[in-house]
């Protein structure tokens, strides 16, 4: 279809993705910085010198048979959070990462908090401001759907659906502004 088109409509179909290219830049341009800053930093979490991601530290042992039962490191992280965090901690885990090979377990709270204790001794090793997963949450999205305290990440799928289909539209409408005049050249 494109290849039957005359100098004037292809140069009419130019000027329409011209246009849908700057209305999506201009309307948009605030959260793809946002996805593009939020991207660098996850990029470089683990090369951050332990600023954006901790380091994993390092437990007594790695045998599980030696390590204290899971229900047991789960009271030892509450009384930590409790007694090392002042401003009303949440209490929710948001999830457990066991790493046999550190001997290490972590308890990662809703509230952007993490602990690593010992898994053999329940030893507090780390406790820290969890900011990859803050950084993670304002990447995808779902950091609003924590700030609204939604059900079901309504606003996390509304934004990746939307971010989704304007970058598949920027690549398309950039690249015919790109070949389309290549295009008209070649004609003449």
């Amino acid at each position: 279809m494109v290849k039957n088109l005359n100098r004037k409509q292809q140069a009419k179909v130019i000027r329409a993705f011209r246009r849908v290219h700057r209305a999506m830049g201009a309307t948009l341009f605030v959260f793809f910085f946002v996805i593009a800053a939020s991207g660098f930093f996850l990029g470089w979490k683990k090369n951050s010198f332990g600023i954006i991601q901790s380091y994993t530290q390092q437990g007594t042992s790695k045998e599980l048979k030696d390590w204290l039962p899971l229900d047991s490191l789960k009271q030892q992280a509450f009384f930590y959070i409790q007694k090392e965090v002042k401003d009303g901690q949440s209490l929710e885990i948001k999830r457990i990462d066991v790493l046999e090979r550190k001997g290490v377990v972590k308890f990662i709270f809703t509230d952007y908090y993490g602990l690593q204790l010992d898994g053999s001794t329940g030893k507090l090793l780390l406790l820290e401001r969890r900011f990859s997963d803050l950084i993670e949450e304002i990447h995808d999205g779902s950091a609003l759907d924590t700030y609204f305290n939604t059900s079901g990440n309504p606003i996390k799928l509304v934004y990746t659906t939307v971010m989704s289909i304007a970058l598949l539209l920027f690549t398309i409408t950039g690249f015919w502004l790109w070949l389309g005049p290549k295009r008209m050249r070649k004609r003449n």
